[in-house]
């Protein structure tokens, strides 16, 4: 039953994505002539249309990622239509492999798929199918294609619970993680500092320091900066040269009154049950104690994101609204008329009522708009800049005839005051090349810069007089460290010698059966783990030298209940990367074994229209 549940899900999603991306104008593009596939797998062609789809759908959500519009020919350099192609091609091979062991469902499950899609529900929760025609139309489809589709994908899932059924975490890896993860140990440490030494060590001599400092030339030497002539213009630089009508102010607040004026809201949760009697009945249950809103949930086959519907207000909960806003506490209100039948509803939090005056308003407007209005301005002044630069203008002739403003930098991995703050400058700070020409480019605040190499500066030592004092802190922190080092050694050969570790005349900590998620920081967590029971080991831990000594060790309970959420999520982790790569391999197999024939041409043609 979960299996089929998940397959569903799956396959609602699918379907919502290709909607979302088909109303959005890319599937109806006609590739022209007879193009109707990029290739086929045996004897099923991959459908050009679900590949456009798909690597749309890809190169989005890498958009939204990286928070910036990428063309096809970087979506190529990442690889994103090769990741495509290969799900489109799994498909087809699985596809092809139903088709030849006559492997389809029925048309009673196609209808059920269907009529259960929440993109086909009308406004009274039922199947719609003027809304199911409409969504259809949008994407080019036939409802003869559309259901073609949605057995294909039937036919899939009955392929992947075959192949896939009954494919779990061995019993081997799960018990070698629960010893890993619930073994115990336990130590006692001597940590030593600066202050336990019995003299601090003091000034270094100048041969001394001259000595370090020729050992420790790394340290001391400026990394290779680039001479970077720029001109940018930032929106801030703008704001005080703009007015902000009151007018314009008052329309703003006008159009954010939404979030100013707020009426007081509740989240809240609606579980709708068919009949006055079986709401009621559940809500005995509940008030007794028999059982939980969440178990409520699960009985009528639902999930709580089904039900969510997030912050309301009294008038949107209609017959329901005075019993919800009666609760001043998370609790269970009903059960109350609605148009889809009795239900429950959980109030999960009180969102008080906000009211913003305009004039509290007023600052926070004025300052929105006066960035708005300069960030215009910016791209309204770039055309201009642009023609500028491509007449052969310097960055200086720039600056005299425009608001931006001329800058100098020595840029180096370290830089990242004012304008080498900005990632998109510091990228093409690393990437210009002596000799090219200026060019204007984006911030990530609206406002544009152009910059020029005029020199690479070489890795420089810089001379001991400039660095004096770090050299001598850094000396004396090896110093002390050394020292450290020296007197836990001492104390190491007396624990081999005989002596407990209580009677070596420093404070001792202990610590009892922790695991290794238990013990900071993580090198004294692989130290002690790494031991065995009466060893002692020297160890350097910032600027803390440490004496440990390994004292006991506990094996693992597999009956631990605080280690059976780790195992449980280790368990279907292990268990779906295992299912992934033998569907994996299994899908590669198929295709292998249908034949692939790909059409570059095709593929290129879709590439073309994203372009």
């Amino acid at each position: 039953m979960a299996a089929k549940k998940t397959a569903s899900n799956i396959l609602v999603w699918g379907i919502l994505v290709l909607l979302v991306v088909g109303l959005g104008g890319f599937g109806v593009t006609n590739f022209g002539g007879n193009i109707r596939s990029i290739g086929k797998v045996g004897d099923v062609p991959i459908d050009i249309q679900t590949y456009a789809r798909q690597l749309t759908q890809e190169i989005g959500a890498f958009e939204a990622q990286m928070g910036q519009q990428i063309s096809i020919t970087q979506a190529e350099a990442f690889g994103l239509p090769t990741v495509v192609q290969g799900q489109v091609i799994a498909a087809a091979a699985l596809d092809n492999e139903a088709q030849r062991i006559g492997l389809s469902v029925g048309d009673d499950q196609v209808r059920a798929d269907i009529l259960g899609t929440s993109g086909f529900v009308g406004i009274n929760g039922t199947f719609d199918r003027e809304a199911y025609r409409f969504a259809l139309q949008r994407n080019g489809w036939t409802e003869a294609e559309y259901e073609a589709l949605i057995r294909a994908e039937a036919a899939r899932d009955l392929l992947r619970r075959a192949v896939l059924g009954g494919v779990g975490t061995p019993a081997s890896y799960s018990d070698a993680y629960a010893a890993y993860l619930g073994e115990q140990r336990s130590f006692a440490q001597i940590i030593l500092a600066a202050e336990d030494l019995a003299e601090p060590v003091g000034q270094p001599d100048e041969a001394a320091l001259e000595a370090y400092y020729s050992d420790n030339p790394a340290a001391y030497t400026l990394p290779e900066a680039r001479e970077i002539t720029y001109a940018w213009l930032s929106p801030d630089m703008l704001t005080d040269e703009i007015e902000v009508s009151e007018d314009d102010l008052r329309a703003l607040y006008d159009d954010r009154l939404v979030l100013y004026q707020r009426p007081e809201r509740r989240l809240v949760e609606r579980l709708v049950y068919p009949d006055q009697a079986s709401a009621d009945a559940a809500k005995a249950r509940l008030d007794a104690g028999e059982i939980t809103f969440e178990d409520l949930v699960e009985a009528r086959g639902l999930e709580l994101s089904d039900i969510d519907l997030g912050d309301v207000t009294r008038d949107e909960l209609g017959a329901a609204g005075a019993a919800v806003f009666a609760l001043t506490s998370p609790g269970v209100a009903g059960p109350a008329d609605t148009d889809l039948g009795p239900a429950l509803f959980r109030m999960n939090a009180v969102l008080l009522a906000q009211n913003t005056p305009f004039e509290d308003a007023r600052d926070e407007l004025a300052e929105d708009l006066a960035q708005d209005a300069a960030r215009r301005r910016v791209t309204d002044l770039s055309a201009e800049m642009d023609d500028l630069l491509a007449a052969g203008a310097t960055l200086e002739e720039l600056a005299e005839e425009t608001p931006m403003q001329l800058g100098t930098l020595r840029f180096d991995s370290r830089s990242e005051e004012d304008i080498a703050g900005y990632p998109a400058f510091r990228q093409a700070a690393e990437a210009v090349q002596e000799g090219d020409f200026p060019e204007l480019a984006d911030l990530e605040d609206g406002g544009i810069f152009a910059l020029r190499l005029d020199g690479i500066v070489a890795p420089e030592l810089q001379p001991l007089d400039a660095v004096r004092d770090q050299a001598i802190a850094d000396w004396q922190e090896e110093q002390t460290r050394q020292r450290l080092g020296q007197e836990a050694e001492g104390l190491k050969a007396r624990l081999e010698a005989g002596e407990a570790i209580g009677d070596l005349g420093r404070i001792v900590e202990t610590t009892e059966t922790a695991r290794r998620d238990g013990i900071s920081p993580p090198l004294l967590a692989e130290t002690v783990f790494a031991m065995q029971p009466g060893n002692a080991r020297v160890l350097e831990l910032g600027e803390t030298v440490r004496l440990v000594q390994l004292t006991g060790v506990t094996p693992a309970d597999p009956a631990d209940p605080d280690l059976a959420p780790s195992l449980q999520q280790l368990g279907q982790q292990t268990a779906q990367q295992i299912q992934q790569d033998i569907f994996a391999r299994f899908s590669e197999e198929l295709t292998r074994q249908g034949g692939l024939e790909l059409d570059q041409a095709a593929i290129n043609a879709v590439h073309s229209q994203i372009q």
